[in-house]
C-alpha cells in the first residue's frame, strides 16, 4: 500500500431530533459566552445575509400580525349591519363591500407574510448551510493533521460524535431555532403592543396568567428532570447490553447464557418503561395545565371584553382581535423556552467541536523537504528514546542498523514494543530524542506522505473498503492495470479464490468484507502489498488468519516479494523467522538480543526460551500470543 489511511464510517444509527423537550436534561457548555462569541464568529463573515434574514423575519411577523386588528374591523361591521337590521332600521344592511375589501387587504399581509417567510427560510438554509460546511471541512483537515496518538487515546465513538452529530446539531440550530428565535421575539413584542392599543386592563389580565404558568411549568420540569435522567442512564445502559450481545451472540449461545442475557434485558427495560412513562406522563401535564390557565384567561377576557363593549370602551371586533393575540402571545414564550433548551445544547455541541479543533496537531512538514526518488531501503535508529508520556520512557537508547534487502524479524511479548517500533519508523509518533533515518535522510526531513509511500503494509488487522476486490487490490498502487492486478493476485494466491466468487473480480464487498472469509480478506491485503511495489515491507503475523496449507503458498509468495527489499516482520509465530536476516528481541521496550535465528538459539537466552516454548509444549506461560 502507499502508506496508509484511515476510513472512518460515519454511521446514523439514532435520529436526531430537534433538541430536548420542555423537562428533558440539557446538556450545557463549560464556557457558554466564550463558546458563542466563537461560533457567531463563522457568521460574521454572512452578515448581509443575517441582515436579510432578520429584515424579511420582522415584517413577515409584523404582516401577520396586523391581520387579527384588520380582521377585527370586518367583524365589527358584519355585527353593526346585523345590529342595525334587527332593530328594524330603514335601509338597514351588512356592508360587504367594506368587509370584501378587508378580506382582499387581509388576503395580501398574509401573501406578503409568506412571501417574508420564504425569503427568510431560503437566505438562512444557505447561511446555515455555508457555515457547517466550512466547519465540517475543517474538522476533516483537522482530523487529517492530528496525530496517531489522538486516536489512540479516544474512542471512535467519540470522534465520530463530535464529527458528525454534533456538527448535525449545530445545522439544524442555525437554520431553524435561530429563526424561530427572531420570529418569537418578535411576535411577543409586537403582540403585546397589539393588545396595549386595544386595551390596556385585557393585557394585564392576560399577564397575571403568565406568572401562574411558569409556575406550573417549572414545578412540572423539575419534578421530570430526575425521571428523564434515570431514562436516559437506562436507555444507554440497554443499547450497550444490547450491541454487546448481539456483537458476542455466538459466545453467549457457546455458553448457554441466553437465559442470563433475556434476564438483564428485561432487567433494564423494565426501568427504561418505568422511568419513561413517568417522565413522560409528567412533562406532558404541562400542556393541559397551560391549556386550562390560558382557557381561564380567554374567559376574564370575553367578561371583561363584553363589559367594555357594553360601555362602548371597545368594539365588538376588538374582543376577537384581542383573544387572537392573547393565543399568540403564550406561543412565542413555549418557543423561546424550548429555543433556550436546544441552543444550550448547540453551544455544548460548538463546544466540544472546537474542542476537536484546537486538539495539537502533528509537527509540521520540513519547509525544504528532501524527497528520495529511488530509495534503496537502508535503516538506521541511532539513540533513539520514546516514552507516550516525556516522564516515562518506553524506548531508550535504542540501535538498529538495517541494510538494504534485510529482513529483520521483531519478536517479544505482548507490550514489548515491537508495534511502536513500526509506528516511529512511519513516523506515527515522534521521538524524544535520537534520530531514525532511511538511506541516511532523517525521516523529519522527508515529508510524511513520501515517507510512508516507501512502505508496503500487511497487517493482522485485515482493512478492506467496501467496493469490488479489483478496486481493493488496486488501492495498492494508482492507475495500476488490470493485468498488474490479476498478476499481483496470483502471487497472493487469491487468483483462484477470486474467479470461483459469482463476480469474480467485480465481486462487491460490504462494509465488514463479511462476504468472504478471513483467510481470504488476508490474501486480498498481501496482493494489495504485492502490487504497490514498495522499497520497504511491514508484515505484522501476515499469515495468521489463513489455513496450514494456504500458509505455505503466502509464505512462498511473500519469501518472492521480499527479495531485494527490506522487510520488518512483527513475529509471533517463530517457526516463521528461521530465516531472516536479523531478529530483534524486544522486552519493556528494549532489545536485548539480537542476531541469526542459529545465533541466538545457541546463546540460550530469551529467545531461546520463546522458541523452546512454542516447540516442546514447556513452559507456555512465555510464548508469544
Amino acid at each position: 500500500m502507499n502508506g496508509e489511511r484511515r476510513e472512518m464510517r460515519f454511521g446514523r444509527g439514532m435520529g436526531h431530533g430537534r433538541g430536548p423537550a420542555i423537562g428533558m436534561p440539557v446538556q450545557k457548555a463549560k464556557d457558554f459566552k466564550g463558546t458563542l462569541k466563537r461560533l457567531m464568529g463563522y457568521l460574521k463573515p454572512r452578515r448581509v445575509q443575517l441582515t436579510v434574514v432578520f429584515l424579511a423575519a420582522v415584517l413577515s411577523t409584523v404582516f401577520s400580525i396586523a391581520s387579527p386588528k384588520i380582521m377585527g374591523k370586518a367583524t365589527t361591521k358584519l355585527f353593526e349591519g346585523v345590529k342595525l337590521k334587527w332593530e328594524g332600521v330603514p335601509g338597514a344592511a351588512i356592508d360587504f363591500h367594506y368587509i370584501t375589501q378587508i378580506l382582499l387587504v387581509l388576503g395580501g399581509l398574509y401573501l406578503a407574510s409568506a412571501l417574508f417567510g420564504y425569503i427568510q427560510q431560503f437566505v438562512m438554509a444557505g447561511v446555515a448551510q455555508k457555515t457547517v460546511y466550512d466547519l465540517r471541512k475543517q474538522v476533516n483537515d483537522k482530523l487529517s493533521r492530528l496525530p496517531l496518538k489522538f486516536f489512540d487515546s479516544r474512542p471512535n465513538g467519540e470522534i465520530l460524535s463530535r464529527a458528525v452529530n454534533d456538527l448535525d446539531n449545530i445545522s439544524s440550530t442555525l437554520q431553524q431555532s435561530l429563526t424561530q428565535l427572531i420570529t418569537s421575539v418578535v411576535t411577543l413584542a409586537g403582540v403585546i403592543v397589539m393588545m396595549l392599543t386595544i386595551s390596556p386592563l385585557m393585557t394585564l389580565i392576560v399577564f397575571l396568567t403568565l406568572p401562574l404558568s411558569l409556575a406550573i411549568t417549572k414545578a412540572i420540569a423539575s419534578r421530570s428532570q430526575s425521571y428523564f435522567v434515570g431514562q436516559q442512564k437506562a436507555l444507554g445502559e440497554l443499547n450497550g447490553h444490547v450491541e454487546e450481545m448481539y456483537t458476542g451472540h455466538k459466545v453467549v449461545k457457546a455458553f448457554g447464557h441466553e437465559t442470563k442475557s433475556l434476564e438483564r434485558f428485561n432487567e433494564i427495560n423494565e426501568r427504561l418503561y418505568q422511568s419513561g412513562w413517568k417522565a413522560q406522563f409528567i412533562s406532558g401535564i404541562i400542556m393541559p395545565l397551560m391549556s386550562f390557565i390560558s382557557n381561564i384567561g380567554y374567559v376574564l377576557v370575553s367578561v371583561v371584553g363584553g363589559l367594555l363593549v357594553t360601555k362602548r370602551a371597545i368594539e365588538i371586533g376588538d374582543i376577537q382581535a384581542f383573544i387572537q393575540y392573547a393565543r399568540q402571545f403564550s406561543q412565542p414564550i413555549t418557543q423561546l423556552a424550548n429555543i433556550a433548551n436546544v441552543i444550550q445544547s448547540t453551544i455544548a455541541s460548538a463546544e466540544r467541536v472546537f474542542e476537536l479543533l484546537d486538539e495539537q496537531e502533528e509537527l509540521p512538514d520540513a519547509s525544504d523537504p528532501v524527497e528520495l526518488q529511488s530509495p534503496q531501503g537502508s535503516v538506521r535508529f541511532q539513540d533513539v528514546k520514546f516514552g507516550y508520556k516525556e516522564d516515562a520512557l518506553l524506548i531508550e537508547n535504542m540501535n538498529i542498523d538495517v541494510k538494504p534487502g534485510q529482513t529483520v524479524a521483531i519478536v517479544g511479548p505482548t507490550g514489548a514494543g515491537k508495534t511502536t517500533l513500526i509506528n516511529l519508523l512511519m513516523r506515527f509518533y515522534e521521538i524524544n530524542d535520537g534520530k531514525i533515518t532511511i538511506d541516511g535522510v532523517d525521516i523529519t526531513e522527508l515529508k510524511r506522505g513520501n515517507l510512508r509511500s516507501l512502505f508496503g503494509m500487511v497487517l493482522q488487522d485485515t482493512w478492506l473498503f467496501n467496493g469490488t476486490i479489483r478496486d481493493n487490490i488496486a488501492y495498492g498502487r494508482e492507475g495500476a492495470t488490470e493485468e498488474e492486478i490479476v498478476q499481483a493476485a496470483k502471487a497472493a494466491h487469491a487468483d483462484h479464490f477470486i474467479r470461483t466468487l459469482p463476480e469474480g473480480y467485480d465481486t462487491v464487498l460490504n462494509e465488514e468484507a463479511s462476504n468472504i472469509s478471513q483467510g481470504q480478506k488476508q490474501l486480498l491485503t498481501i496482493a494489495r502489498a504485492i502490487l504497490a511495489d514498495p522499497a520497504i515491507l511491514i508484515l505484522d503475523e501476515a499469515t495468521s488468519s489463513v489455513d496450514t496449507r494456504t500458509e505455505v503458498h503466502i509464505q512462498k509468495a511473500m519469501n518472492e516479494l521480499m527479495k531485494g527489499r527490506t522487510s520488518f516482520v512483527i513475529a509471533h509465530r517463530l517457526s516463521t523467522i528461521r530465516d531472516a536476516d536479523l531478529i530483534l528481541v524486544m522486552k519493556n521496550g528494549s532489545i536485548i538480543e539480537k542476531g541469526s535465528h542459529t545465533e541466538l538459539l545457541a546463546a540460550g537466552g530469551f529467545y531461546a526460551d520463546l522458541y523452546n516454548s512454542q516447540f516442546t509444549g514447556k513452559n507456555r506461560k512465555k510464548e508469544v500470543v
